[in-house]
């Protein structure tokens, strides 16, 4: 069993299954460098525990074609389709000054650009295919939304202060933007018909 915990993995990739006749295993990768996955040989599983040992790769259409260790046949790689590929945190490079990996938003606080409202903190990073999404844990509890992890909806990460700023779209039917307190100080009840 490796020693690694769950909480220091990152998530590089997924198998999608079979490639040829073979046992060559398809791999998408979520690397910036899909033949990166390779410098790796040994791939985990969410658990910490190995999932495959990569013997040799090639680059193809959206992912790697991979050998590994002990898969020899198409039935036996298309078995693996869906798991979940894992490399511990420490065997990836320390991101530049201005970037970060995903994994680093879980946690942090999220607060309204405009006027500081804490919002919630991001629970997780999704992507159902549209593109990231961060899961929000509300500040004031309830349940968890999403919040597009896009320039306009997410205009700053400070990773450095450990926060994030958001401008999170408005609902439908709801006024863009934080909502101000009604200007009614004058007492005067007002009708509009």
């Amino acid at each position: 069993m490796n020693n690694t915990s769950p909480a220091s993995l990152i998530l590089v990739g997924r198998v999608a299954g079979g490639f040829g006749v073979r046992g060559e295993v398809k791999i998408t990768t979520y690397t910036e460098d899909p033949k990166s996955l390779a410098d790796f040989k040994t791939l985990l599983r969410q658990d910490g525990s190995p999932a495959l040992t990569i013997t040799s790769a090639r680059v193809a259409k959206e992912g790697l074609v991979t050998r590994c260790k002990g898969i020899e046949t198409k039935d036996a790689a298309d078995a693996l389709r869906g798991l979940r590929l894992y490399v511990p945190r420490e065997a990836l490079p320390e991101p530049d000054e201005d970037e970060f990996y995903l994994t680093d938003l879980v946690g942090l606080p999220v607060r309204h650009v405009a006027d500081n409202t804490l919002l919630g903190s991001v629970k997780s990073v999704q992507n159902f295919g549209a593109g990231d999404l961060l899961e929000i844990l509300p500040a004031l509890g309830g349940q968890t939304w999403y919040l597009p992890f896009t320039r306009a909806a997410v205009p700053e990460v400070k990773i450095a202060e450990r926060l994030i700023l958001a401008d999170p779209p408005a609902l439908v039917g709801e006024p863009e933007g934080p909502v101000a307190e009604a200007d009614d100080a004058d007492g005067v009840e007002r009708h509009y018909d």
